[in-house]
């Protein structure tokens, strides 16, 4: 394989660090970009990392282990505090300890240096033997392939087998009696995953769709997520005054404004860039139901909606949408009945 000279020394750094002798038997195909240092390991799918000189959060992608017992509040009763993610988080932290004082790992980042609606950038973990540790947790059944916020863009594959092979092996979430109280009183919750997957495979189906159509569309179509993306939307209506473009995302919250208007904020991994949409006092009534209705679980989330773009001191903002420059992705979910 030829590698370009600037990445040779990272590539050599990484060689020793393995400590493997030839190829392990599950490596991935994936290759490191950045080697960094464990700080804390946060849960099973969470760790903050030493990169660039700063302490940075992780979320890793395709992956959604069981929330910890922390006594805190619930905020969704789809992410139930379990004993099984406690543990969970107990093992990852041993895991990672025994990879060295202080352990390292390496970083992939398939969709760019982008980071979640929380700030935590998004990333799969390299382990020192060439394993993808977001592929071994889902192997191992300790999470899901969670496509929730759309199939993974290298291994959608490798997740779907994974999860196929843990499921009727009955490893981990599998397992009937994962969760489930042995005596009474003791803890029992227990996570809904046989009407999680589908919801999270429709939306999965609708962000595929927006991926194809949107390289079809590039001066059309964009993403809620993307900066760059939402700068040239805003860029072309700056440019003509007849301009319309679409952006396909999901709904964070509403406010209530003082002049009767409603406005939008839909899902955004950065402030500085998020992206609101202004619907009239007028148009209220016909759209405020359907889009407040998009933001439930169990119900396909991602919207089309088009208008101009422009921006203000809070961000982009998404001006003259009419009653119908707002849709809700296919596939529709739940199904219509029928079907």
């Amino acid at each position: 394989m030829n590698l370009v000279p600037d990445l040779l020394p990272l590539a050599l750094a990484w060689l020793p660090f393995s400590g493997a002798q030839g190829a392990p038997e599950k490596e991935t195909g994936l290759r490191p970009e950045v080697t960094v240092e464990i700080v804390k390991v946060v849960d099973g799918d969470t760790l903050d990392v030493l990169l660039d000189g700063e302490t940075v959060v992780l979320r890793l992608l395709s992956v959604d282990t069981e929330e910890k017992i922390s006594g805190r509040p619930l905020n969704s009763p789809t992410k139930p505090q379990t004993v099984f993610g406690q543990e969970t988080a107990d093992w990852a932290k041993s895991f990672f300890a025994s990879l060295g004082d202080p352990p390292r790992i390496g970083l992939v980042f398939p969709e760019g240096r982008r980071r979640d609606s929380y700030g935590r950038l998004l990333s799969h973990v390299l382990l020192p033997d060439g394993r993808d540790y977001n592929l071994m947790l889902v192997e191992e059944g300790r999470s899901p392939y969670f496509n929730k916020y759309g199939n993974s863009l290298v291994e959608h594959e490798a997740f779907v087998r994974a999860q196929a092979a843990a499921r009727s092996a009955q490893l981990g979430i599998w397992n009937p009696a994962t969760n489930r109280a042995r005596k009474s009183g003791a803890p029992s919750a227990v996570r809904p995953y046989d009407e999680l997957l589908p919801w999270w495979n429709a939306r999965a189906e609708a962000i595929d769709a927006f991926r194809a159509r949107s390289a079809r569309e590039p001066d059309t179509l964009f993403s809620h997520e993307d900066p760059a993306g939402l700068r040239r939307a805003f860029e072309l209506c700056h440019a003509d005054a007849a301009r319309r473009v679409t952006v396909f995302g999901t709904i964070e919250r509403f406010y209530e404004e003082q002049d009767g208007s409603l406005t939008v904020l839909l899902r955004s991994g950065d402030e500085a860039d998020s992206l609101r949409a202004t619907i009239p006092p007028a148009r209220r009534a016909a759209l405020e139901p359907v889009l407040r209705a998009s933001t439930a679980e169990f119900r396909q989330n991602y919207l089309y909606a088009t208008g101009r773009m422009d921006r203000n001191e809070r961000g982009y903002v998404l001006t003259d949408t009419l009653e119908s420059d707002w849709r809700v992705a296919e596939p529709a979910y739940p199904p219509p009945q029928g079907k």
